[in-house]
């Protein structure tokens, strides 16, 4: 099979809106598994009776089992106990709070790596616990972690292409249906091949960039 010009100009316009698809898919995501992500980080390092075993069982959980396996379960089980949703608000949910467990993990890795004596200047100051985790510990920790949040990013944008398996059409779920409607894969799968370095290429350039201003000097 050969590469035919007119073809891959003819389904450009649908891939680039697959596309689209996809950026909401990761922004969305992205701030689900921020939120979730550092609530599930706190609450575990808070050490909280119960509370916090629960959240570790949560993280143990989500990042032993194959995000695929969580997709089916939340589209095609979920329903049956009347928790039912679009296949895209669902795919958001889904891997946002996958990449949720991994983001806790980030975050808890930020926080213990802030400096004791911050801790006990917080306490001899006598200053509310909402207050040093707002003012004082978060803002250090999340610094030296935000490169590797990031990376989740560009990640998650990649992974996107497993909720085709619960039909969701973002960009490879558009090359896929073209490919078996025109009996045509290599146009849509090349382009879409393409659209995906060309987003994740330049994120991944710009995260190196922060990487390198936010690292703390030692």
């Amino acid at each position: 099979m050969t590469w035919d010009n007119a073809f891959a100009w003819s389904i450009l316009p649908e891939l680039l809106g697959g596309l689209w698809i996809t950026v909401q898919i990761t922004l969305a995501g992205t701030a689900i598994a921020m939120v979730v992500g550092l609530a599930v980080a706190v609450i575990r390092f808070s050490r909280i009776p119960v509370v916090s075993k629960l959240f570790g069982f949560y993280v143990q959980f989500v990042r032993g089992t194959p995000l695929l396996v969580q997709a089916y379960i939340a589209f095609f089980v979920l329903p049956d106990y009347g928790l039912r949703f679009s296949a895209l608000a669902t795919g958001i949910v889904v891997i946002g709070l996958n990449y949720s467990a991994y983001t806790a993990e980030v975050y808890r890795a930020g926080i213990s790596d802030v400096p004791t004596g911050q801790w006990e200047a917080a306490t001899a100051l006598s200053l509310p616990m909402a207050r040093t985790w707002v003012r004082i510990i978060l803002p250090q920790a999340v610094r030296t972690v935000v490169p590797m949040l990031g990376n989740y990013l560009v990640q998650m944008f990649k992974d996107s292409a497993v909720l085709f398996a619960i039909t969701v059409y973002e960009l490879m779920g558009h090359a896929l249906a073209i490919g078996s409607s025109s009996y045509r894969y290599l146009e849509p799968l090349t382009i879409a091949g393409a659209l995906f370095l060309l987003v994740s290429y330049p994120s991944s350039q710009l995260i190196r960039t922060l990487e390198r201003r936010l690292a703390p000097s030692r």
